[in-house]
């Protein structure tokens, strides 16, 4: 268990909070369209990765992966980011954040649980409580940005429609979020196909409350001499 920083953003009252952490999960495969959630399927077969064994799926890496830092530091250059919104439990409530599932792709070519734990996984200091958006869930938009060759390119952009609602995501990890987990919710495809990028920006708008949070990490290369 370790302890992460947050603010708590009621509707325009924010309010710091430190949780305990001591559970990571990253659900994978959770479209709500079957058509989309194959074209990712197929996207990641393309790079080598084999198909879930179920849909959703959980994995469970270490809970110290989660920062807040702005850097993480990779081996090679065969990473990449992916924007998720993230669910954490607390003393019967639910806290709605966002943040990026990053992953070593050529480890994932071999064993998707294994390149979960390869790379730290960046989250937004700013958390809502869930109850403030439950009712307009579906209408909040999760986006991501990469920086490339110097630019900046939009790397991912979609509504929450598209993937499983919050509680069916949290009936099938067994009907209940436990004190202190943090669960990513899945991703999209990415425009252009998965690559790597020197950095990853990321945000979860919300067009009825007008407002959103996010957060942006560099990408830092530690090299592989063998």
């Amino acid at each position: 268990m370790f302890d992460l920083a947050f603010t708590i953003d009621a509707q325009g009252t924010t309010v710091p909070l430190t949780l305990p952490i001591d559970r990571a999960v990253m659900a994978g495969w959770t479209g709500r369209d079957p058509v989309a959630r194959d074209k990712h399927i197929a996207e990641l077969e393309a790079i080598g990765i084999a198909r879930p064994a179920t849909t959703p799926i959980y994995y469970r890496v270490a809970a110290r992966r989660l920062t807040t830092a702005d850097s993480i530091e990779v081996s090679g250059g065969e990473t990449s980011g992916e924007v998720e919104f993230v669910l954490i439990g607390w003393e019967g409530r639910i806290f709605v954040g966002v943040g990026s599932d990053h992953t070593d792709r050529k480890v994932e070519s071999y064993s998707v649980t294994v390149s979960k734990q390869m790379c730290d996984k960046p989250i937004a200091s700013v958390l809502w409580e869930l109850e403030d958006v439950a009712a307009h869930w579906d209408r909040m938009i999760l986006r991501a940005f990469v920086w490339i060759g110097g630019a900046r390119v939009l790397y991912q952009e979609g509504t929450l429609d598209a993937m499983l609602p919050v509680e069916d995501l949290i009936r099938g990890f067994g009907g209940a979020l436990p004190n202190g987990c943090a669960m990513f919710g899945g991703t999209f495809a990415a425009k252009g196909g998965i690559r790597p990028a020197s950095r990853f920006e990321f945000e979860l708008e919300d067009p009825v409350l007008k407002r959103r949070i996010g957060h942006g990490y560099d990408v830092i290369e530690l090299p592989v001499l063998g």
